[in-house]
């Protein structure tokens, strides 16, 4: 009998066996950088003339891999082999398609450690935030089997004398699956199997600065008994294939993580139909936050200041549902604020292969310039308290930041930023805040730290955010737990880790039979 979903538990690190097994995965992993990854295109391994190299963002003389990557006549291979597969996995029973997820969860769990250790070697995640994300592509593919299974169950209908009537949730098609680089396996993972196990076949174009982590995934797909051609592995550009893929007439659906202006171009192109296109094309998308903690006049001031630097900072503040936006009662905002600064100067900032360090790098050279140039915006914006400058080593450092006295409506209170940046504004009373929470275009996670319920109640109805937190940070989503989407640009409310999400890549069927 299958157990019910718990979650994933977390590594305690502080346990020298754990410690000890960590290092030993990061050993293997080291001796193990440097290696070529093809494409997988209906099971055949394909190298490319053109590669990518994946770099260490801690350390960026170190090469983590080199990968293939696709043109656009190896995308219309791999559609074709999803096209083709599609037939016979269509057909393939549920519970048999859940099962093959139950068994790569087991593999990976197996392999969690190593999983973890290329975490923090392609992505330049802290143990603690690489375990967590492993833990969660684990989470995804035991929580969407069970989902899945759930789904197969005959629906109740309402009987009328004479007939036999069935509601059936069948597959769509071939989906191309677009993740992002800041949970490059959690993410990918729930993405990837959520179409699979609802019985289509998917063509994987995983993040270009964390393409290795996907290919080893594929690995445990392989191993796990998923017939060749269920999942396509074609790295490549956007703009060598990204489009081509999204505009395909044989792309049934696109599911898609990442920033607004991508996935805004990702909905313009699928919106378009076509010559021999027979549907219109489904768009999941999650598209990016700008995330705010409102701190309430009469609330647990400590546990305000460890919430907003845990969800402003972990992971260098590289979550779309990371705190950007500080908005406190003018009555304890001096409190807060200082408070803040306080912890965030106490923040280690180096390479998280030694987990001394509370944080890592920012991904790469893009996201590092861009962060910068937006901390130099908030120095003409707020007043600079902490940070605000690179930090030391040879990697993507970038020092938690924090900006105080900011306009609500200034470009590091409106922007994503997608660093280790937060700023602070000052509200008159709560429905003051809640009116700066709620004046951005995004809505995907926010927090409240209060006492008083009438407020909390309030922000309950008002708050327009898809995941709303209270007395607690507003990062750490638990598949299953809080299920995960937001409103507005944010994207399509899609809520991945949910009981519905798997609705998003099946369509409902209805058969009537008169007896």
């Amino acid at each position: 009998m299958l157990i019910d979903f718990k979650n994933e538990p977390f590594t305690n690190f502080r346990l020298p066996e754990n410690k000890k097994a960590f290092e030993e995965a990061l050993a293997k992993v080291e001796s193990e950088l440097g290696r070529e990854y093809d494409l997988i295109i209906g099971g055949e391994r394909i190298k490319t003339e053109k590669k990518s190299r994946s770099i260490n963002p801690s350390n960026k003389d170190q090469v983590i891999g080199i990968v293939s990557q696709a043109d656009q006549a190896l995308a219309e291979k791999a559609m074709q082999a999803a096209v083709s597969t599609f037939e016979t996995w269509k057909a393939v029973p549920a519970q048999a398609r859940s099962r093959y997820l139950y068994k790569a969860a087991a593999i990976l769990r197996r392999r969690k450690h190593e999983f973890s250790a290329w975490l923090v070697k392609e992505a330049g995640k802290s143990w603690s935030e690489a375990d967590a994300d492993t833990a969660e592509a684990i989470d995804f593919m035991e929580y969407y089997a069970r989902q899945m299974d759930k789904l197969a169950e005959r629906h109740p209908l309402t009987r009328i004398p004479g007939e036999d009537n069935e509601l059936y949730y069948i597959p769509l098609g071939v989906g191309v699956v677009i993740p992002p680089w800041n949970f490059p396996l959690a993410i990918m993972v729930g993405m990837t199997t959520a179409a699979l196990v609802a019985g289509n076949t998917v063509v994987l174009k995983p993040a270009s600065t964390t393409p290795v982590i996907a290919a080893k995934f594929m690995e445990i797909l392989e191993d796990a008994g998923v017939p060749a051609g269920v999942v396509n592995f074609v790295p490549g550009s956007g703009s060598e294939i990204g489009d081509y893929l999204v505009e395909h007439t044989q792309t049934r659906f696109i599911s898609f993580t990442g920033s607004r202006d991508v996935g805004l171009r990702i909905n313009e192109l699928a919106a378009k139909h076509r010559p021999g296109q027979k549907w219109m094309k489904r768009l999941v998308a999650e598209m990016g936050g700008k995330d705010s903690i409102i701190v309430d006049s009469d609330c647990d001031l400590e546990l305000a200041a460890q919430s907003i630097v845990a969800s402003a900072f972990g992971f260098s503040g590289q979550k779309c549902s990371a705190c950007s936006r500080a908005i406190v009662h003018q009555d304890v905002y001096d409190q807060v604020l200082n408070r803040v600064v306080e912890l965030t100067k106490q923040l280690t900032v180096g390479d998280v292969v030694n987990p001394d360090f509370y944080t890592g790098p920012v991904v790469d050279d893009k996201a590092y310039n861009k962060i910068l140039e937006y901390i130099e915006i908030g120095k003409t914006e707020g007043k600079l308290m902490a940070g605000g400058e690179k930090a030391e080593g040879n990697g993507y450092f970038i020092k938690p930041t924090v900006f105080a006295d900011v306009d609500p409506q200034a470009r590091i209170m409106q922007e994503e930023i997608f660093g280790p940046v937060v700023a602070f504004c000052k509200a008159r009373d709560f429905d003051h805040a809640l009116e700066i929470g709620n004046n951005t275009e995004y809505g995907l996670t926010g927090a409240v730290i209060s006492r008083n319920r009438a407020n909390l109640e309030k922000a309950r109805t008002e708050f327009h955010v898809g995941n709303l937190y209270f007395n607690r940070k507003c990062t750490g989503a638990l598949v299953g737990t809080h299920p995960f989407g937001g409103f507005n640009m944010s994207g399509t409310d899609s809520k991945a880790g949910g009981p519905d999400y798997l609705l998003l890549f099946t369509q409902a069927k209805l058969v009537s039979e008169l007896l």
